[in-house]
């Protein structure tokens, strides 16, 4: 079989605050295994943010203080490589080097992915999806603007925490959203020139069919011509 990696990525301070949003209902990941290098991490590589069951009814301060929260820098460790830093152990490396190898990991294979769309662009991820995978979806994507996310009220000051605690994130959705947007272009530019080439084409066959037409009416006309003249 041929396997197609395709991908989404979101605006990370929405993806943040959703993630918020979603732990807050009672989600929890306990059933992940957050395999690397063959073994799960142990308790003291990947501490829990809570107590009990679950984490339900936490505050927004209380998700952001964390600092083994997983929500952090999310979209970056779920693209990238994480054997190249030493899997969950933050005594590998230093977190500088880390943070540098894991962001590079990740905008490789972003791109090196047969797909990815952005969630803020529903009909140009639907127009990429379709042209990448030459087939059509039955409905047109919707692009809903008002989430549980876009619900939540924060200040600056939250926001530039979320997007400190998220840095890497950031930087891999300008990318994202740079290299999505030149595709969509090139993609668009591409459809253009085959739809001229392919109205030349059919122009050219109409010409070259009009041509064919045009000695067979005059024979026509004289044959008839000729008939009535030997009649008279």
């Amino acid at each position: 079989r041929n396997f197609y990696y395709i991908t989404m990525l979101r605006d990370p301070v929405s993806r943040y605050l959703s993630e918020w949003k979603h732990v807050q209902r009672g989600a929890t990941w306990k059933t992940s295994l957050h395999m690397c290098d063959g073994r799960s991490p142990t308790p003291d590589e990947l501490p829990t943010c809570y107590e009990g069951e679950d984490w339900s009814g936490v505050s927004l301060q209380e998700f952001m203080d964390c600092s083994y929260n997983l929500a952090n820098n999310r979209q970056v460790r779920m693209l990238a490589d994480l054997s190249l830093v030493g899997c969950y152990n933050l005594t590998f490396m230093n977190e500088s080097e880390r943070s540098v190898i894991l962001l590079q990991s990740a905008k490789n294979n972003l791109k090196n992915m047969a797909f990815f769309g952005l969630t803020e662009f529903q009909r140009k991820t639907q127009y990429l999806f379709e042209r990448t995978f030459n087939l059509k979806f039955i409905s047109p994507f919707t692009q809903f603007n008002v989430t549980r996310a876009s619900n939540v009220d924060i200040d600056e000051d939250v926001r530039q925490r979320i997007e400190e605690l998220n840095f890497l994130d950031v930087q891999l959705y300008e990318y994202a959203k740079d290299l999505f947007l030149q595709r969509f272009q090139y993609s668009k530019q591409e459809e253009h020139q085959k739809n001229r080439l392919k109205r030349r084409e059919e122009r050219r066959l109409l010409r070259e069919q009009r041509a064919h037409q045009w000695p067979r009416e005059e024979a026509a006309e004289v044959a008839v011509t000729e008939d009535y003249n030997s009649q008279v």
